[in-house]
C-alpha cells in the first residue's frame, strides 16, 4: 500500500530534544505551524518556544516508539518530526506512525527500509555502479564469520552495525588480538544486534557527503557537498561547506553519483549520501546514506543562504522544491557556492581526558555574535541545564560564514574566544586549537588527522586567552586552564563579588499578601569553597530598599542530600591515584555495563577489563600493564561509575616480589 498524499502539518510532535529541537521548533513557527516538544525532569529548555510540552517517563522514552504513538495520539498530533538519530532513519518508527494516519517528516517508510540500513544502501550504490570496498554481504553477530572476511582481505577492517548512526556501532580494527572486544561493543550499540564488514580505508580518505532533496512531485537534486574529515570516534566534530578540495571535477564526479542513487530510488524529504574520497589518487567509495536532516544541515543552509528544515517541512506538505524555496537546489556540481562555512560543534567532553563526558550544571554561558555567525543551542539563560550520561553530549554548535576562506577562519577564532561556558568542560579549547593548525587552515586534513594530532593539538589548547579584560569575568570557566585544586567546586566565589537577592512568599504561604523585597548579598571574605558540598564565608546583606547599614553574617552551607548522578561522583569510594601503577583508573563518568575481570585473574596489557557507556557508545577501559588482579571495585551492572573511581589494581611481577600493593 502506497504511503498516503502528503497533507497540510497542523499539529507538529518534534521527537527530540536539545539544539535540534530548538532548530525545528523555530522553522516551524515561522511557518505557522503548532509545535509540540517532548522532555524528561529538568531537561526542558528545548521546549522553551514551543506551542506546548508533553513529559515522557524517562530518557529511554525518546526511542520508546509505543509511548510516542500514544502521545501522537492523545495529542490529535498529525505529524511528526525526528530530528536526527536512531528514530530518524527508523522505518519501523515510519511505518506504524503512517499507518495511524500521522506523516512523518522524511523521506517515508519505503525509502528509510532501503537506505536507512546500511547493507540494503551498499547494494543500492552497487546497482548503481558506484565503488564500494569489498565487505560481507550479509548481517552477523559471529565471530568466527568476521574473523574469516579479516584474514581474506587482511586488516585494518572497520565493523559497522547495520542500523548505526552518530559514530554509534562503529570500531575500526586494526590488531586481531582487539577483535572480539570491539566486536562484542558494536553489537551492544546495535539496536538490531548486527553488523557488517568491510575493508578500511583510513590512509589519505576525506569524509565528503552529498546533500540531497527530493520533492513529491518527482524533483531530486543536490546542494552540493559538505566536508567532514574532522572526527574523532567516527563523530564528526568540524564540518565544512563547500569541502576543501581543489579538484571540482573529482567532486562533481561524487556529486553524480550520490544523484544516481537518489534518482533510482525517487528520493524524497532531505537525505545525505556520504563517501571517502582520496584527492591524490582521485578515487572514491560510497559509505552510507543517512536518511535524514544532518547536525550539520547549517552550513549547506548558510552557503545556500537558505532554511532547508523550514524546506523540509513545506515539502512533506506537498510543496515542490522551488515552492519550498530551492530554486538554486539546481546548480553546477563543478561551480561551488559563493560562500564557505564552517559548523564547530560544542561538546560537554573533556578532551585531555580522553574526550570523557564532563557531567554537571550549566551555571552560566555566553555565545559570540556578529556578521557571519550564528549559533543554535537549546541552552537558555535562566532555565535550568545540565549534562547528564543519559543523551548525547552536544550542547551548541558555531555556524562561521564568510565569503573567503581566511575570513572564516578569522571569525572562528573570534567565535571561540567569545564563547563561555561555566560549569562543565567542554572541547572549547582543542577547538581552537583546530582552527589555528598549519594543516587545517591549509585543508589537507584527512578522517585519521585529528586522532593522529591529539597530544600535539592537547600542548596547545589549554594554553591561557590573551589580551581580553572580559576573560577575567569568565575565570574558571571550560575556556581556562583546568584548574590543580583539591577543592572538588567547579563554581569560581571570590571577595567582593556580589548579588541582589529577590525574596517573594509563595503563593501558598500564610504571609501572601507581603510584597516582594531585594536584597543586596556582598561576599566579604571566602573561607571555603568546597561547593556544592560546603560552602564558608562571610557576607554582608542590605536591603535595597532602604537606607539601613549592612548586616554582616558568616554563611555556612553544608549538602543534607544530593541527585543519584550528584552521588555517583561524589561518593566515598576510592579514588585511583596516578603516581600508582598498579592502579586501573575509570577514565569517564557513565553507566558500568560490564565487569571482565575477577580478582585472582592475570591480564594482557590492553585488555578489556571493564565497559562504560556515555551517551548509548560503550567504551572500554583497559590493563595498562600485564598482571594479576589484585582487587576489583565492587559496582553492580547499570550503576553510575564516576571519573577517577579506582577500577582495579593490578600486580606486576616487580610489585608481586614485594607483596601485596596497598589501596
Amino acid at each position: 500500500m502506497p504511503p498516503a498524499a502528503p497533507k497540510p502539518i497542523k499539529r507538529l510532535l518534534v521527537a527530540n530534544r536539545g539544539e535540534i529541537a530548538t532548530r525545528i521548533i523555530s522553522a516551524a513557527r515561522e511557518l505557522d505551524i503548532e509545535t509540540i516538544a517532548l522532555y524528561t525532569g529538568d531537561d526542558v529548555s528545548h521546549a522553551y518556544n514551543a506551542d506546548h510540552a508533553v513529559e515522557l517517563s524517562g530518557p529511554s522514552s525518546y526511542l520508546d516508539i509505543d509511548e510516542l504513538l500514544s502521545v501522537a495520539k492523545k495529542h490529535s498530533i498529525n505529524a511528526v518530526h525526528p530530528g536526527y538519530g536512531f528514530l530518524s532513519e527508523s522505518a519501523e518508527f515510519a511505518k506504524r506512525l503512517e499507518d495511524a494516519g500521522i506523516a512523518v517528516v522524511g523521506p517515508g517508510y519505503e525509502i528509510l527500509d532501503r537506505t536507512g540500513d546500511k547493507l540494503q544502501a551498499r547494494k543500492l550504490a552497487e546497482e548503481c555502479s558506484i565503488p564500494v570496498l569489498p565487505a560481507l554481504t550479509t548481517p552477523t553477530s559471529d565471530s568466527s564469520v568476521v574473523k574469516s572476511f579479516a584474514q581474506k582481505v587482511g586488516l585494518p577492517i572497520m565493523i559497522k552495525a547495520v542500523d548505526g548512526g552518530g559514530g554509534r556501532g562503529i570500531r575500526l580494527v586494526e590488531d586481531p588480538a582487539s577483535l572480539e572486544s570491539l566486536l562484542a561493543r558494536a553489537i551492544e550499540e546495535s539496536p538490531s544486534k548486527q553488523v557488517f564488514v568491510e575493508k578500511a580505508a583510513v590512509q589519505g580518505y576525506r569524509h565528503i557527503e552529498i546533500q540531497i532533496v527530493g520533492d513529491y512531485c518527482g524533483n531530486v537534486t543536490h546542494l552540493w557537498e559538505r566536508e567532514c574529515s574532522i572526527q574523532r570516534r567516527y563523530q564528526k566534530v568540524v564540518e565544512l561547506a563547500p569541502s576543501s578540495f581543489r579538484d571540482r571535477e573529482l567532486v562533481a564526479r561524487v556529486i553524480e553519483a550520490a544523484l544516481r542513487m537518489a534518482k533510482k530510488i525517487n528520493y524524497k524529504s532531505l537525505g545525505t549520501f556520504e563517501f571517502l574520497v582520496n584527492p591524490e589518487s582521485s578515487e572514491f567509495y560510497f559509505l552510507e546514506i543517512n536518511p535524514r536532516l544532518q547536525v550539520e544541515h547549517t552550513v549547506t543552509e548558510s552557503v545556500c543562504s537558505t532554511d532547508i528544515v523550514g524546506a523540509q517541512l513545506l515539502i512533506a506538505q506537498g510543496a515542490s522544491l522551488q515552492e519550498a524555496g530551492l530554486e538554486q537546489a539546481f546548480g553546477d556540481p563543478e561551480r561551488p557556492p559563493p560562500l564557505v562555512s564552517i559548523q564547530l560543534r560544542i561538546t560537554a567532553e573533556d578532551p585531555s581526558k580522553n574526550w570523557s563526558l564532563s557531567v554537571g550544571k550549566i551555571q552560566s554561558s555566553h555565545f559570540p555574535s556578529g556578521n557571519g555567525i550564528r549559533c543554535d543551542t537549546d541552552i537558555v539563560n535562566g532555565i535550568p541545564s545540565a549534562v547528564t550520561a543519559d543523551f548525547d553530549s552536544l550542547i551548541a554548535k558555531l555556524i562561521i560564514t564568510a565569503s573567503t576562506w581566511p575570513a572564516v577562519l578569522a571569525k572562528a577564532r573570534r567565535a571561540l574566544e567569545d564563547t563561555h561556558i561555566a560549569g562543565i568542560q567542554t572541547n572549547i579549547p582543542i577547538l581552537k586549537a583546530i582552527v589555528t593548525h598549519p594543516d587545517f587552515i591549509s585543508g589537507t586534513c584527512t578522517t585519521s588527522w585529528l586522532e593522529s594530532q591529539h597530544a600535539s593539538l592537547l600542548s596547545t589548547a589549554f594554553r591561557p586567552s590573551s589580551k581580553k579584560f572580559g576573560a577575567s569575568l569568565f575565570a574558571g570557566t571550560t575556556t581556562s586552564i583546568p584548574s590543580s585544586s583539591p577543592s572538588s567546586s567547579q563554581l569560581l566565589f571570590r571577595k567582593d563579588d556580589a548579588w541582589t537577592i529577590a525574596l517573594a512568599p509563595l503563593p501558598s504561604s500564610s504571609t501572601k499578601q507581603a510584597q516582594q523585597q531585594d536584597y543586596h548579598l556582598h561576599l566579604t571574605r571566602l573561607l571555603k569553597n568546597d561547593f556544592p558540598a560546603s560552602l564558608s564565608a562571610e557576607i554582608t546583606i542590605t536591603p535595597t530598599s532602604s537606607s539601613s547599614q549592612p548586616a554582616s553574617y558568616r554563611l555556612a552551607l553544608s549538602q543534607t542530600s544530593m541527585s543519584s548522578s550528584a552521588a555517583a561522583s561524589a561518593s566515598s569510594r576510592p579514588r585511583a591515584d596516578p603516581r600508582n601503577k598498579t592502579h586501573v583508573p575509570i577514565p569517564f563518568a557513565g553507566k558500568l555495563v560490564e565487569v571482565l575481570v575477577e580478582e585472582g585473574d592475570e591480564v594482557r596489557e590492553g585488555e578489556t577489563l571493564f565497559v562504560v557507556r556515555q551517551m548509548k557508545m560503550e567504551l572500554e577501559v583497559r590493563a595498562g600493564r600485564a598482571g594479576r588482579v589484585e582487587w576489583v571495585m565492587e559496582v553492580e551492572e547499570g550503576e553510575d561509575v564516576g571519573e577517577g573511581w579506582l577500577g582495579a589494581v593490578i600486580i606486576g611481577q616487580e610489585e608481586g616480589e614485594r607483596g601485596r600493593a596497598k589501596l
